[in-house]
């Protein structure tokens, strides 16, 4: 996606930086020292938010994630008769038991929305027509769909087939046994599980090939327990039984954001810093939570506190591995750009899903690390990345919020790097460059 493509609709009121074409970043003057509270995740707080909304009474959420995807999942909701009442950092939702007014949705870019809401919708009477951003008109849905109409949904794409935007006529359904891929989205495998309890009959869900990354959809089978579902599934979740059942309202405290952290303990590893991340540790469930191994192996400390993570980064990060990153696959490209200061090569594996996320990640973490001027090798489920110094340059992001952020973390080391469209990261993290500047880097807009 060239820059003039970018979907400005898809920019919420919650974007800080709407309408700023590029920024530069450099290098902090002073060693990076810091201590930050991460805002909350953008999985739970959507995952969250859904089930409230099913959910009969008044749900209290707190440490939501005020971004792009979880705004127009509000706005969503919003439409189809949700009361929400946001205050801070906590939602209040007076859920409506499943039953929905018709009409006309907008979900933005938000990945999880356009996976989640398909199965809210289809389960009561009434009809709707969903629109998506750009982008997310150009990302599959149809392993969704069709897992959907499995059990006697009524989904009809609208232009292009197997995208969005999408005709809905909601049903009843009955439920029953429905096969789904796993390999390209485990949200599609969520969008159906948190759907299945408004279904009449038991569902029983079976994993057609792998899911590539299963602790988001333990993510959701947790979530849906907490809010009184009755699920059961075997230990490598190839198989998955939900009972009928309504969700009851619940007070839920959500973790941070674990994908996010990682970008801010990789600024300590590749500046030879040191970060402690206030709010998460170690045992969240969140996937992304394992790159601090990575972070260890390249031969940093790390130190995992009862309330805490602390990364203290080295002199010369160590290089010389293959890694699949299948289950954490949102950091391969923080990896793959803390990738060039190693000190031998690091080859990454087992991603050719992320080809079909915001942008063609690998493709594009390849054409970058390119344009800086450092050896890259692209594979159909990966990258090897070669040791270098990188130049600066003017970068695009492609609309891609994980790019974009990733990208920015060669300013850390190279003065001068440019980064086009910034504010596409408030889909995840509104204030991103903000950390970066109160971290000490040198952040300048236009």
């Amino acid at each position: 996606m060239e820059e003039h493509d970018v979907d400005q609709k898809a920019r919420s009121p919650w974007t800080p930086l709407k309408g700023v074409k590029k920024l530069t970043i450099s290098p902090s003057k002073n060693k990076i020292i810091g201590s930050m509270t991460i805002p909350g995740s953008k999985s739970l707080t959507n995952r969250a938010l859904i089930l409230s909304a099913l959910a009969k009474g008044e749900s209290k959420l707190t440490g939501i994630l005020k971004s792009d995807d979880s705004y127009w999942c509000i706005e969503a909701l919003k439409k189809l008769g949700v009361a929400i009442d946001i205050q801070g950092e906590i939602a209040y939702v007076s859920g409506k038991g499943g039953v929905w007014e018709s009409g006309e949705l907008y979900i933005g870019a938000a990945g999880t929305i356009a996976r989640f809401l398909p199965g809210v919708l289809v389960t009561t009477e009434g009809t709707w027509e969903v629109e998506a951003s750009t982008s997310m008109s150009q990302r599959p849905i149809a392993p969704l769909v069709n897992a959907l109409r499995e059990v006697g949904a009524d989904v009809t794409y609208m232009r292009k087939e197997g995208c969005y935007p999408l005709s809905i006529n909601g049903k009843e359904l009955l439920g029953g046994e429905v096969s789904l891929s796993g390999k390209t989205s485990s949200q599609f495998i969520s969008g159906l599980l948190m759907a299945a309890p408004y279904f009449k009959e038991t569902t029983t869900i079976k994993i057609s090939d792998h899911i590539v990354q299963h602790a988001y959809v333990d993510l959701t089978l947790d979530l849906m327990k907490k809010f009184g579902a009755h699920v059961q599934s075997n230990s490598l979740l190839t198989e998955m039984v939900v009972e009928p059942s309504l969700y009851k309202q619940q007070t839920v405290d959500l973790e941070a954001d674990a994908s996010t952290a990682c970008y801010f303990l990789a600024l300590a590893a590749v500046t030879n810093g040191r970060i402690r991340i206030q709010n998460i540790t170690y045992d969240t469930k969140q996937p992304d939570i394992k790159m601090v191994d990575i972070f260890e192996q390249m031969g940093c400390k790390v130190t995992k506190g009862p309330a805490f993570i602390e990364l203290e980064g080295v002199d010369q990060l160590k290089g010389g591995f293959e890694i699949s990153m299948r289950e954490m696959s949102d950091q391969a490209l923080t990896l793959a750009v803390i990738a060039p200061f190693a000190d031998q090569p690091i080859m990454i594996t087992n991603v050719a899903h992320i080809r079909h996320h915001e942008s063609d990640r690998i493709h594009v973490i390849c054409e970058s690390l390119t344009r800086l001027g450092i050896k890259v090798e692209e594979f159909q489920d990966g990258l090897k990345v070669y040791p270098g110094k990188p130049k600066a340059t003017m970068l695009k992001t492609y609309d891609d919020h994980r790019v974009a952020m990733s990208l920015a973390l060669i300013g850390a080391k190279v003065k001068g790097i440019q980064i086009n469209d910034p504010g596409c990261v408030s889909k995840t993290c509104p204030s991103y460059f903000q950390f970066l500047e109160k971290l000490g880097l040198d952040v300048k807009m236009g």
